[in-house]
């Protein structure tokens, strides 16, 4: 195969290739750091598609060469029959690499999670879910702040917010975003209550919601202040005890759309509403994002899911140890393991099953 009928063969791959070059050139050329930022992200997203290029062009040629000599010697032509089945592999993994990533995969998240239907049980389920996504946030080595969080007497969870965030990502795939934008929906659970004296196995629910966080000097979305109530309160702990004496936590409301948000986490109630609105800003563009969604046909379907609070999505069955994602059909018996943050198998079924819908045009 010639070069030039290489890169018809491979025309966007070709074209990555060239900006990946490209951007190694510009990055050598400028000091700016949010410019530096910036072209390194896209150049690792480049960095897999580049890599799968360069290894066709030697199988490619190993092909023609193998092709070649079994000419003289028939027993090259397993060779050749061997190299044209990896050939056929390694391009699929370029189509799947070159496929457009979520442009949100590199951002943080803020997620929200709710009790459901099953009084005090769903409580400590919501509670135990918050541990097991921290868990899982540690184990990445992502920084935690638990923003806002309604604590029952029995150390359930009524409500909670929490923002994960990524201290240094080298590569979209890596960022917080691209991890748990498939994590929205209820989870139920299967399992014997603490409060239940009988032994019997009860079904409750919590909700999770997942949105992109706004960048602080983002202009994605404006707010006009008329559009805003806010209240001060004092920042209160289980049960509803005062923590501090002065009314420091915030409670934003946006009067068109309802949304509401409370902050006590920060000290002071300037860096509380500076909090509330950074979030509030994050839940409208999520909104704006589901809202385009819902009318065009080529959005991502994962984007759709991970803001659909309604969606049953996974099932954790504590006597038999299962976890079951009624989306991607994934079924393993390591819930014990999953509770303590280790769901990357879980999340990495997500990821593939939006790759294939992706790549198939679904």
């Amino acid at each position: 195969m010639t070069a030039k009928s290489f890169e018809e063969k491979y025309p966007m791959a070709v074209k990555a290739e060239k900006e990946y070059r490209e951007i190694e050139e510009k990055m050598s050329k400028t000091s700016d750091t949010r410019e530096i930022k910036k072209l390194a992200m896209r150049h690792a997203e480049l960095e897999g598609a580049v890599e799968c290029l360069r290894d066709l062009r030697v199988m490619c040629q190993d092909l023609e060469a193998a092709k070649e000599l079994a000419k003289e010697d028939p027993s090259f032509e397993e060779e050749a029959r061997q190299t044209e089945e990896k050939i056929s592999q390694k391009e699929e993994d370029l189509k799947r690499m070159l496929h457009p990533r979520d442009p949100d995969d590199a951002k943080n998240v803020i997620m929200e999670i709710k009790a459901g239907t099953g009084g005090e049980e769903a409580a400590l389920f919501a509670a135990d879910l918050m541990r097991m996504y921290i868990r899982y946030a540690q184990l990445k080595d992502w920084q935690v702040q638990i923003q806002s969080q309604s604590v029952t007497q029995l150390g359930g969870i009524k409500d909670a917010q929490i923002a994960f965030r990524s201290k240094n990502i080298s590569s979209p795939a890596q960022g917080v975003w691209a991890n748990l934008k498939y994590e929205g929906g209820v989870h139920r659970v299967q399992r014997v209550p603490v409060t239940e004296s009988q032994g019997r196995i009860q079904t409750s629910a919590a909700g999770v919601l997942v949105f992109p966080e706004v960048e602080e000097d983002s202009d994605e979305i404006e707010i006009d202040p008329k559009d805003l109530k806010i209240d001060t309160f004092m920042s209160s702990g289980p049960g509803g005890q005062s923590v501090n004496t002065t009314y420091s936590a915030v409670r934003m409301t946006h009067i068109p759309t309802g949304i509401v948000v409370n902050m006590q986490d920060e000290k002071s109630q300037i860096q509380n509403r500076a909090a509330a609105l950074r979030v509030l800003k994050s839940r409208l563009l999520a909104l704006k994002k589901e809202e385009e969604a819902a009318k065009a046909a080529d959005m991502r379907h994962s984007q759709v899911r991970s803001l659909d609070r309604s969606e049953r999505i996974r099932t954790y069955n504590f006597p038999e140890n299962r976890i079951v994602d009624h989306r991607t059909g994934y079924k393993a018996y390591d819930l014990d393991q999953v509770m303590e943050g280790r769901l990357q198998d879980v999340i990495d079924s997500g990821i593939r099953m939006d790759e294939e819908a992706e790549i198939s045009g679904e």
